[in-house]
């Protein structure tokens, strides 16, 4: 069973060690050293996580193999807009998957659902229902962030990808729980 290891810190705040760690080092050093240590936490990161929860979720190697390409793709090009631009490839490629199981006629949500064992409290299109407003949402939030790499300072960028996103992604589930109440009430889906 992975279990995350009794005495230890929790995972969750180490997400924002390699942006951080980018943005402090670009502010007070040079963009390479920079980019080098962006890279280098975000390896550091994927060990922690195995190290904390005793596996490598499948979105963090995605982001760590984002991370490490485009770190070197902007260490070529002498430009850190590369390095920035991960969340916005994240968010597309999440999008692109969602997209993909609707077409297949799936949900993620109900797959991961019945994968546990579990019983879905909410009707099938509900989930579906779901799954295409957070597609949009990650497809508007990715545009969001290419416009925040390419034209905002570092600073700023760092607001959105950490707390940033989460305050947006909040205020979307909020809007998102108000319209599925009232869809559930009044067409019962």
């Amino acid at each position: 069973m992975n279990t995350p290891k009794k005495g230890r810190a929790p995972y969750f705040l180490l997400s924002f060690i390699p942006a951080v760690a980018y943005w402090l080092l670009e502010t007070y050093t040079t963009l390479e050293i920079a980019l080098i240590g962006g890279i280098v936490l975000g390896i550091i990161e994927m060990i922690l996580e195995k190290y904390f929860t005793g596996y490598v979720h499948t979105l963090s190697k995605v982001n760590i193999s984002l991370i490490v390409i485009l770190g070197v793709i902007s260490l070529l090009a002498k430009e850190g807009v590369w390095f920035r631009l991960q969340p916005t490839f994240t968010g597309v490629g999440v999008a692109g998957f969602l997209i993909y199981k609707k077409i297949q006629g799936h949900s993620l949500m109900l797959d991961m659902i019945k994968d546990m064992g579990q019983i879905p409290p909410l009707p099938e299109a509900t989930y579906k229902l779901m799954e295409w407003h957070l597609t949009l949402f990650l497809l508007g939030f990715a545009a969001f962030m290419a416009k925040i790499a390419i034209y905002e300072s570092t600073g700023t960028w760092i607001f959105w990808k950490t707390g940033g996103f989460y305050i947006a992604f909040g205020g979307f589930m909020a809007v998102e729980m108000i319209y599925l109440r009232f869809v559930l009430r009044r067409k019962k889906l």
